[in-house]
């Protein structure tokens, strides 16, 4: 099974989606934190599941989908993933740094 890494902005990015969600409602926005982690496990057992990122074309960089946000991600080698950072799907990625 593949460990899940999930980096310094990836989190940041969960608490930010969070945060402005719950600006609305606190059960939806911790309904849509829930999928997307819940979304980020299936990567545990099929970690090649994800698209290679159109933006980016590098074969190691993927990304799956859940609702609006693209769960970008790194397959670092056989036993381990890196979550990247989860962007909603409306905003331009060229522009944004992806470590």
């Amino acid at each position: 099974m593949v460990r899940i890494i999930w980096t310094d902005t990836a989190t940041s990015d969960l608490k930010d989606i969070y945060d402005f969600i719950s600006q609305d409602s606190k059960l939806y926005a911790k309904r849509q934190v829930t999928k997307i982690r819940n979304k980020t496990n299936i990567l545990k057992s099929s970690k090649h599941l994800g698209k290679v990122v159109e933006e980016i074309g590098i074969p190691i960089i993927r990304e799956i989908v859940e609702g609006n946000y693209r769960i970008i991600y790194q397959i670092r080698n056989e036993r381990e993933i890196t979550i990247l950072t989860i962007h909603h799907s409306a905003r331009d990625l060229t522009n944004r740094k992806i470590e």
